[in-house]
């Protein structure tokens, strides 16, 4: 009970300060509206009933606002989760994804209470990038086919091979043209507004953007698709005994890890982000985790879409001039009045121009100038974020980022076993060469090379006292070749020890004559 007080001491006790209500309550509507017309787009794009976006939007305010780890951080619905979320309606039904989402929160709380969230922070910025662009191409070619009143193909390598077609068949269909002029125009706002003056911008500009698309589709009678209304009490749907025992299934297991991980990694990726945007409080990652945990868990027995911390609305509170929690969690409230009040309102927004916010936020999630930087500083890191993205496309979320980790580990493998083989020569004809670095079966190749190349009549001293690392492969290989390299009649290979100690015997026993291995411990008795 004193820690809470203290929390609320802590995160609301600046409120007294003047001005600070009125920037919060400022902040909270700018929020409101830039997370509006998200909430609606991200549901729509995912399958489900626009009002579930809503409410992840409304318990991210309501909930997590409430409660430590990040103060200033928004959390709702995320176009990060857009195609991942598409894929488990269609393949399990709208009634699982409560019990997913409500699964994906608890591990999230377990997972905070164990102290995981700052290990989030130590998967591959590569990775993640590529993530979010195999996801950001998913969510452009998926809304294209929106955008013009079309059925999108499921697999999203065919979304990208029927691109040219859906030009085609827009092309020569007058009511799909005028659904993508709708949803392109929505676009054009969307990248014309930050250069508007700024009294102009003071409307955020996907919600300028979906009030314009509105309008013009009401001015000239379009015929364009709009935003099914169902009303939220009869949207809402909370998770079955059935539903809870198919969790047995292999695949419903795999989706609520791809859940768990990717918006764990999302949610402390952004936090991150937030904590340079502002002066205050920094987060707390393993609170944040739980946080996240039980917002989603209340979205799951709501059986509505699952959060994320968001980094559009997340920076539109900073830049709006946010203090404290109190405008996350006012944001919240505005999204439920609304619901409650103008639901009505929703039916005449066009599903061309949610497709056109998407399309935009789709290709702001890909990292254009992050790639640039890698192929100019590090191929490698630019590879595993290309292969990432295309994993995704071509085959899921999951198997994609699984893709992208193996490559990462495999990567930085490889970067920390550098090794050095110097040969110099001594008085006496006498060949030492040093290794040092971290010799790993990576790099035996390598090692072998050069060892092989020596004279095989020539004393040779093998020095391993300057490596960091030795593996048991690189051990054994060593052994193997200082036995057989040497002619018979030549002074046997003195390999002197590495890490580890002594190699291939005994140190007591000083030298193994049979096996022409001589071992010898250096003057200051070696590294450890």
């Amino acid at each position: 009970m004193a820690s809470t007080r203290s929390y609320l001491r802590d995160t609301f006790g600046e409120l007294r300060r003047p001005g600070v209500l009125r920037l919060d309550v400022l902040a909270s509507l700018v929020v409101f509206l830039v997370a509006l017309p998200l909430c609606v787009g991200v549901a729509v794009a995912s399958g489900v009933p626009a009002e579930l976006g809503l409410v992840t939007g409304i318990v991210g305010g309501l909930v997590v606002g409430f409660l430590p780890g990040s103060a200033l951080q928004v959390s709702g619905p995320a176009a990060g989760l857009t195609v991942l979320v598409f894929e488990a309606v269609q393949a399990f039904g709208l009634g699982m994804l409560g019990v997913i989402v409500l699964l994906t929160g608890v591990l999230q709380i377990a997972l905070g209470l164990l102290r995981c969230g700052r290990w989030f922070r130590a998967i591959s910025v590569s990775v993640v990038q590529g993530m979010l662009a195999g996801i950001g191409l998913v969510l452009i070619f998926g809304q294209l086919y929106t955008m013009a009143g079309l059925q999108q193909p499921r697999s999203g390598l065919d979304k990208v091979l029927n691109a040219p077609r859906l030009v085609v068949d827009a092309l020569r269909d007058s009511g799909a043209l005028a659904s993508a002029a709708v949803g392109l125009g929505t676009v054009a706002v969307l990248v014309l507004w930050p250069r508007l003056p700024a009294r102009a911008r003071l409307v955020p500009a996907p919600l300028a953007a979906v009030a314009l698309a509105t309008g013009t589709v009401a001015a000239f009678r379009l015929d364009v698709a709009n935003v099914t209304v169902r009303g939220l009490l009869g949207t809402l749907q909370a998770p079955g005994l059935d539903d809870v025992a198919a969790l047995g299934a292999v695949a419903v297991i795999g989706t609520v890890i791809a859940f768990t991980l990717i918006a764990s990694a999302e949610s402390l990726f952004s936090a991150a982000a937030v904590d340079r945007m502002h002066d205050g409080p920094r987060t707390h990652y393993d609170k944040e985790l739980v946080a996240q945990g039980v917002g989603n868990s209340v979205c799951g027995l709501l059986g509505a879409l699952p959060m994320t911390a968001v980094i559009v609305r997340s920076s539109a509170n900073v830049q709006a001039g946010a203090r404290t929690a109190l405008s996350r969690i006012l944001h919240g409230a505005w999204l439920l009045l609304f619901t409650a009040l103008l639901p009505v309102a929703l039916g005449v927004i066009p599903l061309a121009a949610l497709a056109g916010v998407l399309v935009h936020a789709g290709c702001r999630l890909i990292p254009v100038e992050e790639i640039r930087r890698l192929v100019r500083l590090d191929r490698g890191e630019a590879v595993i974020l290309s292969a990432t993205a295309v994993a995704i496309v071509v085959a899921n979320l999951f198997e994609g980022v699984l893709l992208g980790l193996a490559m990462a580990m495999g990567k930085s493998a490889w970067d920390t076993s550098h090794v050095q083989v110097d040969v110099r020569e001594l008085t006496g004809g006498r060949l030492v060469v040093a290794l040092t670095g971290y010799a790993t079966f990576l790099r035996l190749p390598r090692i072998l090379e050069t060892l092989e190349a020596l004279p095989k009549d020539r004393p040779i001293e093998l020095d391993l006292t300057g490596l960091h690392h030795l593996d048991h492969a690189c051990r054994s290989t060593l052994e193997s070749w200082s036995v057989r390299h040497n002619d018979a009649g030549t002074e046997p290979v003195r390999l002197t020890s590495g890490p580890g100690g002594s190699v291939g015997a005994d140190p007591a026993a000083g030298a193994v004559e049979s096996g022409h291995v001589h071992l010898a411990e250096p003057p200051d008795g070696g590294r450890d």
